[in-house]
């Protein structure tokens, strides 16, 4: 329809009156279900624990601080000059339980303010998070993954160094090293390290820790880890083996000349799979005092062709292979062993979802421990968001050859965007506090369902 001039335009109308008033409005109205979460999981007196020695003459609790800044990262921000953005929350000031949120300059002083045994603290608080959950579940078998990730900085933070790293080359950096459990993708614990190390540095000690720590809580489930080719050296293949615990680790085999020619000469290959063969050794280097089961994989992979192509005769196509190397004590069959190991590169997409959504990769301030305790929180906030989906339903899978998690989980970005960041109000009708949210009917279900499971306790969401 077209308009005329007349319908189009109109004269300028008088300016309208301004007026302020409080009405108790929040950006997170979806937050309630971690105030539940938290006060399930006692987490401000767990906090309480950890900065015991700096209770004296301190207006801010720190538990109270630190609290925030987990709140700070799920909530999605990376800056601690972000604060300003939810300072006046009142929502977010009732889940923290503070009537005024502290800046970014406090935050940083918190961090910069870190002592080691305070770092130390944090890490057992999240260790001992994650071991209580998987002492509730019926797990036959617990599989941890160890690797490492590069957290890059443009700064001189303290303990930071230039590494190898392909994305930022010359940049300094962390490179902490992860444990992670499979099952419910959680991260069990972390050994922080400069960015010029090789990933097998301090690697054992923290490797057989952290199996004593999943044993001790769990005496009757199998413990197995898997790692790839940094790894591989007959410390760790040993200590792994004296503490009965099952393994896989990628081999570097072109760092052997004896490996790599027996591979080359062999001419019986056992087919085990769609364009895939093996075979298997009872080997070992020269220097390791004892033999080991290695399996020698190969795998069809389609060469490219360049130049021109007679199309209307045929597609033509050359074949090469691709080799890999694993060395493992696991008794099965050679494909069962090849899916087992394989399946550790979900602990990639949680390093991406960390990175991505709880920042990871950032560095707030110059001090090594703040950087920890940053990093901490970090993960101590995805440990919880994992936490509170496996309280709101069974396991939905069960224990398969790749040892995918038992959960279907929904990244931290997912939550945040469907039921965090859901605009509501506070109001009082009859003297009680009422929550006023705005959202869709499948938003409404899934808040109301994340509710009733952060009030649930753990043995019963088993």
């Amino acid at each position: 329809m077209k308009l005329s001039r007349r319908r189009a335009n109109c004269k300028g109308h008088a300016r309208p009156t301004l007026r302020f008033e409080s009405h108790q409005l929040t950006a997170f109205g979806g937050i309630v279900v971690l105030q539940d979460l938290f006060g399930k999981l006692n987490l401000l007196d767990r906090l309480k624990d950890v900065f015991h020695r700096r209770q004296a003459g301190k207006i801010y609790r720190p538990q109270k601080i630190f609290l925030q800044l987990i709140l700070h990262l799920l909530l999605g921000f990376r800056s601690l000059r972000d604060v300003t953005c939810y300072q006046d929350d009142p929502l977010v000031q009732r889940v923290l339980g503070m009537q005024c949120i502290v800046g970014p300059s406090t935050l940083s002083r918190m961090l910069r303010g870190m002592s080691d045994g305070e770092v130390k603290a944090l890490r057992r608080l999240m260790t001992g998070q994650v071991l209580e959950r998987l002492s509730v579940l019926p797990l036959p078998r617990i599989t941890l993954d160890f690797d490492g990730s590069v957290c890059s900085t443009t700064r001189h933070a303290e303990g930071t160094a230039v590494g190898f790293n392909k994305k930022k080359k010359g940049a300094r950096s962390y490179y902490p090293l992860f444990c992670t459990v499979a099952q419910t993708g959680q991260v069990l614990d972390v050994l922080h390290r400069p960015g010029n190390v090789h990933d097998s540095k301090g690697a054992r000690e923290f490797i057989l820790r952290c199996v004593r720590l999943v044993r001790q809580r769990c005496p009757h489930a199998m413990i197995e880890v898997r790692m790839d080719s940094a790894f591989f050296s007959d410390e760790i293949v040993h200590a792994l083996g004296d503490e009965g615990v099952e393994f896989s680790i990628s081999v570097p085999f072109e760092r052997f000349p004896k490996l790599k020619q027996q591979i080359k000469s062999r001419r019986r290959w056992k087919r085990c799979g769609p364009g895939c063969s093996s075979f298997e050794l009872d080997w070992k280097p020269d220097c390791w005092p004892r033999r080991h089961r290695f399996l020698v994989i190969r795998q069809e992979v389609a060469k490219q062709r360049k130049g021109e192509l007679q199309l209307d005769l045929f597609e033509p196509r050359d074949w090469q292979y691709d080799f890999k190397v694993i060395i493992t004590n696991k008794s099965v069959g050679v494909r069962s062993v090849t899916r087992y190991h394989e399946g550790r590169g979900s602990q990639e997409g949680i390093f991406a979802e960390l990175k991505t959504d709880v920042a990871m990769g950032h560095i707030p301030v110059r001090t090594r421990n703040g950087n920890q305790a940053y990093l901490l929180a970090g993960l101590l906030a995805h440990n919880m968001v994992r936490e509170l989906q496996m309280r709101e339903s069974p396991p939905t899978r069960a224990t398969n050859m790749t040892r995918s998690a038992r959960w279907v989980f929904d990244q931290v970005g997912t939550l945040r965007r469907h039921v965090f960041q859901r605009a509501g109000r506070l109001t009082r009708p009859g003297g009680r506090l009422t929550l006023t949210i705005n959202a869709p009917d499948t938003d409404r279900e899934r808040i109301l369902s994340l509710r009733d499971a952060a009030s649930s306790s753990a043995e019963a969401a088993a």
